[in-house]
C-alpha cells in the first residue's frame, strides 16, 4: 500500500526541518549549496514540464471529451458543461501546473530574498521536485501509464488543507452530461 502523497510531504516536511537545524546557513559556501540545488531542481521541474509540452503536441490527441466542471463551492451557479478534446485538457493542466511552479518560485523569492529565511530553501528543493513527478500528465506521457483508472480524464482536483477541495469533482458519466446539456449551462467547446 503507498501512502498518499500529502502523507509523504508532510513526513518530509518535518524530516527536513529537523534536518535544516542541523545545517549551518550562516556558511557562505553552504547557502550557495542549498541555493544551487533549489536552482536546479526548479531547473529539471521546468524541463519536464517542457518535455511534457512536446510529447502533448506530438500526440495532438483531438479526441472529444466532455465532462461536467462543479460550480466553484459556496455559489449559486449552476455546474457547468464542458466540451474540449484530450489534447486542450492536457494543456490546460500543463498551464496550471506551470503556474502553480511559477508562484511557488516567485513567493520563495520573497521569502528568501526579501525576508531572509534559508530553511525553506531545503524543503522546496525536494517536495515541488516530488509533487512534479506524482502529477497525472508525468505518469501518462513520461511514464507511459494508460489513461484507465485514477488516470482516466477529468482528474480530480488536487485536495487542498487536509484533503478539502476547493470544489466539488468533475463528473464525466453520462447522466450528468445530459442533466448539464438539458439545463443548457454550457457545452460551448474550449480551443
Amino acid at each position: 500500500m503507498a501512502l498518499n502523497p500529502q502523507v509523504t510531504n508532510l513526513i518530509i516536511i518535518l524530516g527536513m526541518m529537523q534536518v535544516s537545524k542541523k545545517i549551518p546557513f550562516e556558511d557562505p559556501q553552504v547557502l550557495l549549496g542549498v541555493r544551487i540545488l533549489y536552482i536546479v531542481t526548479n531547473i529539471i521541474i521546468a524541463g519536464v514540464y517542457l518535455y511534457l509540452q512536446n510529447k502533448i503536441n506530438a500526440k495532438k490527441d483531438l479526441t472529444t471529451l466532455k465532462y461536467v466542471e462543479p460550480a466553484p463551492m459556496g455559489s449559486a451557479d449552476e455546474p457547468k458543461l464542458i466540451t474540449t478534446t484530450v489534447h486542450s485538457y492536457d494543456l490546460q493542466q500543463l498551464r496550471a501546473l506551470w503556474k502553480s511552479q511559477l508562484m511557488g518560485v516567485g513567493m520563495m523569492g520573497v521569502m528568501h530574498l526579501y525576508f531572509r529565511y534559508t530553511n525553506p530553501l531545503l524543503i522546496q528543493s525536494i517536495i515541488p521536485l516530488k509533487g512534479a513527478f506524482e502529477g497525472n500528465l508525468v505518469k501518462i506521457h513520461l511514464f507511459g501509464q494508460p489513461a484507465i483508472g485514477d488516470l482516466k480524464r477529468p482528474w480530480k482536483a488536487a485536495g487542498g488543507l487536509m484533503g478539502m477541495a476547493g470544489q466539488g469533482e468533475p463528473k464525466a458519466d453520462k447522466k450528468s452530461i445530459e442533466q448539464a446539456e438539458r439545463a443548457g449551462s454550457g457545452g460551448v467547446k474550449e480551443e
